[in-house]
């Protein structure tokens, strides 16, 4: 066995919770920070507990609070559409053949 390749063990490494449960263990790392642990998780305990580590509640939240504050300044497709017909038809029907007829002459 080749000698200095592998990592020291620690074998009173300290293993700390988010609940402040600290317990002891073998590992390659003096110190182990966790979210969950056997005192705090649901399947030990039984009981239901939400973890967001990624924040994506408060991502989510964020989102619809940008998109109702940008909103009111915005027209929506159907607004545009109708824009665009009422426009259409303040165009005389001879105008528009008159466009009409031009590009098939090309």
């Amino acid at each position: 066995m080749k000698k200095d390749i592998h990592p020291k063990y620690y074998p009173e490494a300290k293993v700390i919770c988010a609940c402040g449960h600290i317990f002891t263990t073998g590992s390659t790392l003096p110190e182990i920070k966790t979210e969950l642990c056997s005192v705090c998780h649901p399947f030990y305990t039984g009981k239901q507990k939400l973890v967001d580590s990624a924040r994506r509640v408060e991502k989510f939240h964020a989102k619809v609070a940008a998109k109702k504050s940008v909103a009111p300044g915005r027209k929506g497709k159907k607004v545009k559409r109708a824009a665009r017909s009422a426009a259409k038809a303040a165009v005389p029907a001879k105008a528009r053949a008159k466009k009409t007829d031009n590009k098939d002459k090309k």
